[in-house]
């Protein structure tokens, strides 16, 4: 049974984001090669999202892999690599089981092949999915991204499939890796670092941000929680007056009431 985040008093979690930091840290801590932190943090990758399913959140986004890892020494990078295919190995069967969709974004054509593969085949096995939609950030940067969606409008405009009159906010979000995922609700960043690193540098315009000590091989269930409820704490105006927040969240409930009168 999932645990509801979303009530009338509480600002709703659909889309949680996670910059997974402090995995290096954690293992120099305890005079251990840094593969081993890494280990360590795919085991949290899999309790956080157990708990994202028990608390119904409908999206978690995961930066994996960011497009400036590339420059780390090549025996890291290749463990990493080695890492994410065993994780899709062992996880593919619970994803299927568990109704979890598998969605990557990112700048893959610097990823192997092999991984390319495993990475496309189990996107295309979870497809379906709807308990939760894992997206994984590899090889991705908000910048890159950006200047990519920036490239297809372009194309978009020679070619006479649009015009530049009719491209918004909406429309250039369509052309993002995430054009079909909602924004983030909340952003929880681990290891004290106080920064987003160009990770959903359009997406995170108005999310939340939560940043803990807490090294991610250490970020567990509970303290998972502690940020959910400061966020909970937390009163999203999006530009907007609090007189206009009053306005909107009473039209929105007499709407239900209507719905409800209605069946």
């Amino acid at each position: 049974m999932t645990e509801q985040l979303q009530t009338a008093s509480r600002p709703p979690l659909k889309h949680l984001a996670i910059i997974m930091d402090g995995n290096g840290r954690w293992a120099k801590q305890r005079d251990l090669p840094r593969i081993a932190g890494h280990q360590r943090g795919v085991e949290t990758v899999i309790k956080v999202v157990d708990e994202s399913i028990r608390l119904g959140i409908s999206y978690l986004s995961l930066f994996a892999f960011s497009s400036e890892n590339w420059g780390r020494p090549r025996q890291e990078v290749e463990a990493l690599m080695e890492l994410l295919l065993q994780f899709l190995a062992s996880q593919r069967q619970r994803m299927l089981e568990g109704g979890i969709r598998l969605r990557v974004i990112g700048d893959r054509s610097r990823l192997s092949d092999s991984v390319c593969n495993a990475l496309k085949s189990v996107e295309e096995e979870t497809a379906t999915g709807t308990t939760l939609t894992l997206v994984l950030a590899l090889s991705y940067g908000g910048r890159d991204e950006i200047l990519r969606a920036a490239k297809r409008l372009v194309e978009q405009t020679r070619s006479g499939a649009v015009t530049l009159n009719e491209v918004d906010n909406k429309y250039f979000s369509s052309l993002l890796d995430t054009g079909d995922i909602p924004e983030p609700d909340l952003l929880i960043r681990t290891s004290g670092e106080m920064r987003i690193s160009n990770f959903l540098l359009w997406q995170l315009a108005y999310a939340e941000l939560y940043f803990t000590d807490v090294l991610w091989p250490d970020f567990d269930p509970a303290e998972l929680q502690r940020a959910l409820e400061d966020y909970q704490c937390r009163k999203r105006r999006f530009g907007l007056t609090d007189d206009q927040l009053k306005t909107t969240h009473s039209s929105a409930a007499e709407g239900d009431d209507r719905l409800n009168n209605a069946s």
